[in-house]
């Protein structure tokens, strides 16, 4: 039973005629013409089994009025602009019979004033009247439903900006362009895609999917079979806005005097109207629970899934199948650079080529982007967050494999009562004094080129940009300077390599899956959702990678010895194993053996003095 179920509700009655055997019911559901006369003794209000009142194949007749009113007087009187669709002769159950409609509508004055906007389907069989005021209506022939157009979504947040060295009165009158109004407004998509079910077959009505059966239309005449308890519905058509995003959606107000209108009439299997009419009914829910101000869903407020179906939809299809091959292969080598770079940084046992600096202002702008990231939280996605954090951790573990970080008592006269230091694990050697050297002098020509870019970009957007408060605009200063130039921080170990002739000391498996990773990063920052200024920074890294790229070439390194930093590459790896093995022998064996060893040596002596005797 429950296979029959699940087949009837996603493949439906392939035949669509309706006597085919209900779910539900020991005896199949007879045609409609061969309902029962009469009263039934065991008449069920509610049918339990439905089938389709219609034979397939079918011709139909279709109209769409629009209104802002749920009752509509007689089609005669009716104003020819509120028809917007008028198609005679489709055929139920033709997957060739697709038909294209494009058409204007002007808005009424209820739907500006945040109104619904109401669509009146009538449908018949052909040449059959579609009026239900009219004297030759069969409602066995003929039925009419209505369905809001619009959609009433949570709003953008609005961003109030001000430029914080303008008066008071300036700031007041932006604040004031600023409308007050609810979380909620009423969004109108311009595409619409009608589609007639042929295969849906009988369903067990009592037990159908809410989202499927809010498109079921029972005969209304009550009828039943002789049973009692099984009745006939009309054709579902469904009005499909699974793919309308709401980036492409106009919100109607006063200012809104006419919309467009562009509908696609076909026929879609059973199986794929059921998947589309329940997804995209829970993602409302979720919209609707969002926008109430209830607690989050656990499927999220519906915009990560609406980031999906915009990569879907916007994305080239050559694009999106290569983006999702190379999805894969990201996480593999963002997994493989991490383990590298962990690993590497576990076995150096100095701080030969390791610009400290570096690191340090690696962690602050890391930390500077994150917050950057969370401060557009609504235009990045959570994945671009996830991999930002664990950045600023993994940079913040390599300073404590650097230096000590201590607390120590703050000088005499100083604001703060400690202070925290950096202080070296142990004597620095020749080659590590050779690398604080060049760290300072890379240091001190950036600074000499940073400092002014960043003073210069501050007093720039200082004057001339707008924004939310003091912090936003430090925020954003400072991850637009990291991001003009942050490249510059990767210039000091560049500057080391250089002046040492060497990349032994880099971890050079992690950088090659880094350098792999940057060019499948530029393949996101064309189809991920993020922030301008991070897309383009994506793009900034290749530049540092080519040139470490071509240190490496330039200065090679032959991982089968030990290098001038006393550092073995890949031998230290297969050492590391050998000294892990588990021991071959007992560990008091070498006790036993020089125990053997002495006692055949005196067995010796003791030949060697009876000879001499």
């Amino acid at each position: 039973m429950l296979v029959q179920f699940a087949i009837s509700q996603f493949f439906g009655n392939k035949g669509g005629s309706s006597n085919t055997s209900a779910p539900l019911a020991g005896a199949p559901v007879p045609a409609f013409d061969e309902r029962a006369d009469g009263p039934v003794a065991t008449y069920n209000p509610i049918p339990q089994v439905i089938a389709p009142i219609w034979p397939l194949n079918s011709s139909l007749d279709l109209s769409v009025y629009v209104s802002s009113s749920v009752a509509m007087p007689s089609l005669g009187s009716l104003k020819t602009e509120s028809l917007v669709l008028e198609e005679k002769g489709f055929t139920i159950g033709n997957w060739k019979d697709s038909r294209e409609i494009d058409t204007t509508f002007k808005v009424p004055k209820e739907v500006q004033n945040n109104g619904t906007l109401w669509a009146h389907f009538y449908v018949a069989l052909h040449e059959h009247s579609l009026d239900p005021t009219a004297r030759g209506y069969d409602a066995a022939k003929a039925y009419h439903y209505v369905r809001p157009l619009n959609q009433f979504l949570p709003k953008k947040k609005v961003v109030k900006t001000k430029n914080l060295l303008g008066n008071s009165a300036e700031n007041e009158n932006v604040e004031e362009d600023v409308p007050i109004t609810s979380g909620v407004g009423s969004f109108y998509h311009p595409n619409f895609t009608m589609s007639f079910i042929p295969d849906s077959g009988s369903q067990p009505y009592t037990t159908m999917h809410p989202a499927v059966r809010q498109f079921v239309h029972l005969e209304t005449t009550g009828a039943r079979d002789a049973s009692g308890q099984n009745g006939w519905y009309y054709p579902i058509l469904f009005v499909n806005t699974f793919w309308q995003l709401k980036d492409h959606m106009t919100e109607l107000n006063a200012t809104v005097k006419e919309l467009p209108l562009h509908i696609t009439l076909n026929n879609m299997a059973n199986w794929k109207f059921s998947i589309y009419a329940s997804i995209d009914e829970g993602m409302k829910q979720n919209q609707r629970q969002a926008a109430s101000g209830g607690p989050m869903p656990a499927g999220g407020d519906g915009s990560e899934f609406e980031m999906f179906k915009r990569v879907l939809i916007d994305t080239n299809i050559y694009l999106l199948a290569t983006t999702g091959v190379v999805s894969v292969l990201h996480m593999i080598f963002e997994a493989l650079a991490f383990k590298s770079d962990v690993s590497h940084w576990r076995n150096k046992k100095d701080n030969v080529g390791i610009s400290v600096r570096t690191i340090l202002a690696n962690v602050f702008m890391q930390t500077v982007i994150f917050l950057y990231l969370m401060d557009n939280s609504e235009g990045t996605s959570w994945m671009i967050l996830l991999g930002q954090g664990m950045g600023i951790l993994l940079e913040a573990w390599k300073i404590t494999k650097t230096v000590d970080v201590r607390v120590r008592e703050s000088e005499p006269g100083s604001l703060l009562p400690y202070k925290v230091t950096f202080e070296d694990k142990h004597k620095l050697s020749q080659t590590e004094e050779k690398t604080k050297e060049y760290d300072e002098i890379a240091f001190r020509y950036l600074y000499m080129v940073a400092v002014p870019l960043l003073g210069a970009y501050a007093v720039y957007s200082l004057i001339y940009d707008t924004h939310k408060s003091w912090y936003s605009f430090v925020i954003t200063t400072l991850v637009g300077s990291v991001y003009a130039y942050g490249f510059l921080m990767m210039v000091p170990s560049l500057y080391i390599n250089y002046r040492l002739k060497s990349v032994a000391h880099m971890p050079a498996r992690a950088m090659t899956y880094k350098v792999l990773n940057t060019f499948i990063d530029d393949l996101f920052a064309f189809t991920i959702k993020m922030p301008t200024l991070h897309r383009l920074a994506t793009l900034r890294d290749d530049v540092i990678f080519f040139v470490y790229l071509y240190q490496s070439y330039a200065y090679k390194v032959d991982t089968t010895r030990i290098n001038e930093f006393g550092q073995g590459g890949d031998d230290e790896e297969v050492e590391e194993k050998v000294a892990n093995k588990p021991l071959a022998a007992p560990p008091d064996a070498d006790a036993k053996e020089d125990v053997n060893m002495a006692s055949k040596a005196t067995g010796a002596q003791k030949a060697n003095a009876k000879k001499r005797r």
